[in-house]
């Protein structure tokens, strides 16, 4: 396994906040770039103020949330509202080799960081701007999060239940997972055409482009067979039994610490998913649950008299689960050659999973305010060249004098100045 770090030697300007911006250039910094976080204490990244938090603390620094998304930057703590402070701005963006940005065009366009201004200072940027529709069209200036996304993308109109209203996927999906991942690879696309060209280049990720490019299956029987797909719940076309199924509730560590007995504890939900899509592993859920009378019931015998019959199949393996803990049904299940998984929540997640566990997944490191707390680890591994966090987040503006001094060439008298002047804010 190589030391060295697959992008050491990458500068990258990270002019972004929330979530996709910074998320993208955690992983840059995982795998060795080294990463200038611009924020200002006039107005910090929102999500310096969201919990959750360590027992007992508050603040910009403590947040669980922000840190996750930052560790391994420098914070350089700086006012773009005033001129001065776009001119720093203007030498980091010379100094550096790639620059992130996730604000809307109209902000981006008030500081003076659009493409044809970074090209200014620096012709070989790598310039990666994220807004939420695009840099033109009607709705460039739309403001929003992941949420707000999940509904315009399509997402919502498939999530939940037929008989219910929409569910949604939260910020979850469109912020944490497409929108970064498709930027990195962009990113990375245009180092390698920059290593051989010499030249730069623009990237525009318009998140609602990046997010409707996974709803290809339901685009594709659109197109093709004329159905607009809606809500199905836990259920597919191709497998029956397939859904979470209720197990024995667990009582709550809170109420048990109120002293509560057995009868006034609300308890919490647990839960086992179930996938059959062959006969052989209906056969296996079968022998699993004991061979019931009612598994020889003919009209469960095929995949097509299962479907025909779910909400009596489902009922009654409900029966079968319910007083039983949710991990050995899915071991029981798992060991019958059936897909089975316990819903897990983030204490199993974290605390529990062997696997995880096992392989190493969360990182805990020492922050000088939280204390020591997990990250995530990075999403994927390269057997030549891993990657690897390698400090914990910043305070607001914790790195502003070192990067004015080392990266900046700034003298102790410019760098008091802007101090002063609340540019370096």
């Amino acid at each position: 396994m190589s030391e060295k770090l697959p992008l050491e030697g990458v500068k990258v300007a990270d002019f972004s906040w929330f979530g996709v911006g910074p998320i993208t250039a955690r992983l840059l910094g995982a795998f060795g770039a080294q990463v200038v976080r611009v924020e200002s204490e006039s107005r910090p990244d929102g999500l310096r103020s969201l919990a959750p938090f360590p027992p007992d603390k508050t603040g910009y620094n403590v947040s669980g949330w922000f840190n996750n998304y930052n560790p391994g930057k420098l914070s350089l703590s700086l006012n773009l509202n005033l001129p001065k402070g776009r001119e720093i701005a203007y030498r980091l963006v010379r100094w550096a080799d790639i620059f992130v940005n996730n604000f809307t065009p109209s902000v981006v366009e008030r500081w003076g960081l659009t493409y044809d201004d970074l090209v200014k200072v620096n012709p070989d940027i790598i310039a990666a701007y994220t807004p939420m529709q695009g840099l033109d069209g009607p709705r460039r200036d739309y403001l929003g999060f992941g949420a707000v996304l999940g509904p315009v993308a399509g997402y919502n109109h498939l999530s939940g239940f037929p008989d219910r209203e929409p569910v949604g996927l939260g910020t979850n999906y469109p912020d944490y997972v497409v929108n970064p991942g498709h930027t990195l690879v962009a990113i990375l696309a245009a180092l390698r055409y920059r290593r051989k060209t010499g030249r730069g280049q623009r990237i525009e990720l318009a998140q609602i482009e990046s997010s409707v490019s996974a709803l290809g299956p339901a685009l594709m029987d659109y197109t093709v067979n004329g159905r607009v797909q809606t809500r199905a719940g836990n259920r597919v076309p191709n497998a029956a039994p397939h859904n979470a199924f209720p197990c024995q509730r667990v009582a709550l560590p809170l109420w048990l610490e109120l002293g509560l007995d057995a009868l006034e504890r609300p308890g919490a939900d647990r839960w086992c998913a179930i996938a059959v899509f062959t006969d052989e592993q209906w056969q296996g859920l079968c022998e699993a649950m004991g061979n019931p009378d009612w598994c020889r019931d003919e009209k469960f015998a095929t995949l097509l008299g299962r479907k025909q019959n779910e909400d009596e199949l489902e009922r009654r393996i409900g029966e079968w689960t319910r007083d039983k803990p949710a991990h050995d049904v899915m071991d029981l299940l798992q060991a019958h050659g059936v897909p089975a998984g316990a819903v897990q929540t983030a204490q199993d997640v974290l605390d529990n999973d062997e696997h995880l566990k096992e392989r190493g997944y969360y990182v805990y490191l020492e922050h000088p305010e939280a204390g020591l707390t997990a990250y995530d680890g990075p999403g994927f591994r390269l057997s030549k060249t891993p990657g690897r966090l390698r400090s914990a987040a910043p305070c607001l503006g914790e790195h502003t004098f070192e990067v004015c001094k080392d990266i900046l060439q700034m003298d102790d008298g410019e760098i008091a100045d802007l101090v002063a002047e609340q540019v370096l804010f």
